[in-house]
């Protein structure tokens, strides 16, 4: 969809930080697929939490961005993703080695402008849903870098400065559709 924007990249790089930012300037945002999964694992059986069966978190991320696509579609304007279908598509064939993210990128588009949060050392921090180190996040990284363009999309990296100026640049950027 010409209206639902994705912010991907590094994990701990700053995107739940700009769709919070985003949302507070009035615009329609969706949070982070993984962050949720991890709450109800952590609430339940914990059988899908990505240190602990990376394929089957994948897989309930997968059917829970394409839920949120679905509910988006009553959203007024620009509508802001934290992540969606293509990470977690990543995510289960860096898992299983099946060949998931292309039929699943065609399946569901969004719009050609992507932007990737890069590794920033400097705010990057462990917490009780992000259990790995900042080398796997830059592995993450890596992927959804090279996922992204051979998917068509354009991709435009964050620069590495304040939220507020993230915003306005990632407008900007859009602005120039």
């Amino acid at each position: 969809m010409n209206r639902f924007v994705v912010v991907s990249g590094c994990s701990g790089g700053g995107k739940s930080t700009l769709i919070d930012a985003l949302a507070g300037r009035g615009f329609a945002t969706v949070p982070e697929p993984g962050r949720r999964i991890v709450a109800e694992e952590q609430a339940g059986d914990g059988r899908a939490l990505p240190w602990v069966d990376l394929a089957a978190f994948a897989r309930r991320a997968i059917a829970m961005a394409i839920a949120d696509r679905m509910t988006a579609r009553t959203m007024p304007g620009w509508v802001f993703f934290d992540r969606g279908v293509v990470d977690a598509a990543v995510a289960l064939e860096h898992a299983t080695g099946e060949g998931v993210v292309a039929p699943l990128a065609r399946a569901h588009r969004y719009h050609r402008k992507v932007f990737l949060t890069p590794p920033w050392p400097e705010i990057w921090t462990r917490d009780s849903e992000r259990l790995h180190d900042l080398d796997d996040a830059e592995a993450e990284y890596a992927r959804l870098a090279a996922a992204w363009p051979a998917l068509g999309y354009e991709v435009h990296v964050l620069p590495r400065v304040g939220v507020n100026e993230r915003v306005e640049w990632m407008l900007g950027v859009l602005a120039g559709a």
